[in-house]
């Protein structure tokens, strides 16, 4: 398993049926399509999975469905952390002897809003006891507090914290990639910053909108790593704005909204998000740069936009 080489990976959503239970032919069919168009890891029962709405039983279930699938073709994360430290060495302990994931991501405890010596107690104590890699999960918007680079960089010579998904400033994210050992996976959470997060050093990016512009994402990449720059920057000029559109309501919703319009079947959210309405999806559709009634019917499995930008 290695994190380093896995630059664009998605963090999936979870698909629901009619009747809210998890998806998983849909699930399947949107890995493989994934996979298809270039993205080379993923992390499963993230923020844009609505872990928070899942049961313990069902993350179980849906981890062992996931890494069965996937079958090693690329890194999976499963997201194992709370704020509650010692419900998250055994929560993560269960999902550690699950085959096929390689990584636990371990988000900065939220509400709890411990500070800087709490979130190295924090993970210092998950890391020492549980079975299997870290990745940290530091997402500020979310959790109401933020893990400092300094706290950051401590907790990177855990030998096991192997990797961080951050979500944070441009300058941070230098300062982090640049304190950190070399064997230290830094990814963006912030899929605006994908392109600049590898130039710099980083590993590449956890992506959202990666569901809706895989080709994209993976064209810009590989511009990148064939050295024509202009191309990978045309690239992500052109999905910033549609990134920024993808979250223009709570997220999953948006995602969820196109990929049903797609024709992938993933359903709607699970409350307290609530499903895009046709004014809503209106208003996506406008900000994706489509026909306003684009999202009440079906696209083609690409919304369009020259690989070489």
């Amino acid at each position: 398993m290695n994190l380093q080489a896995a630059d664009f990976m998605v963090a999936i959503i979870t698909p629901f049926d009619e009747n809210n239970q998890i998806n998983y032919p849909a699930l399947d069919r949107l890995t493989d399509h994934l996979l298809e168009k270039g993205a080379n890891g993923f992390v499963i029962g993230g923020t844009t999975g609505e872990t928070p709405t899942l049961s313990h039983d069902e993350k179980l279930a849906l981890y062992k469905h996931f890494g069965a699938y996937v079958d090693g073709r690329v890194p999976v994360i499963a997201g194992t952390g709370s704020n509650n430290t010692a419900e998250t060495i055994a929560f993560t302990n269960e999902v550690a002897e699950i085959d096929g994931i390689d990584v636990a991501l371990v988000v900065v405890p939220p509400y709890n809003k411990p500070n800087q010596r709490g979130m190295i107690a924090h993970f210092t104590k998950v890391a020492d006891e549980v079975n299997i890699p870290v990745m940290i999960y530091n997402i500020p918007g979310r959790t109401g507090v933020k893990m400092e680079v300094s706290t950051l960089v401590e907790l990177s010579h855990h030998e096991n914290i192997v990797a961080v998904k951050q979500c944070a400033s441009l300058t941070e994210m230098q300062a982090l990639i640049d304190q950190t050992p070399d064997d230290f996976a830094v990814f963006s959470g912030e899929d605006a910053q994908a392109l600049f997060t590898k130039v710099i050093g980083g590993a590449g990016v956890i992506s959202v909108a990666g569901h809706v512009y895989p080709a994209q994402m993976r064209a810009m990449y590989d511009a990148l790593d064939r050295g024509d720059v202009a191309t990978a920057g045309r690239l992500q000029r052109w999905l910033t704005p549609k990134m920024a559109a993808l979250f223009m309501f709570p997220s999953p919703s948006p995602v969820k909204a196109v990929l049903n319009a797609q024709g992938f079947e993933v359903g709607g959210c699970r409350l307290p998000i609530v499903t895009l309405n046709t004014e809503e999806k209106s208003q996506l559709a406008t900000a994706l740069g489509l026909e306003a009634h684009a999202l009440e019917g079906a696209l083609p499995l690409d919304l369009g936009g020259d690989l070489n930008a």
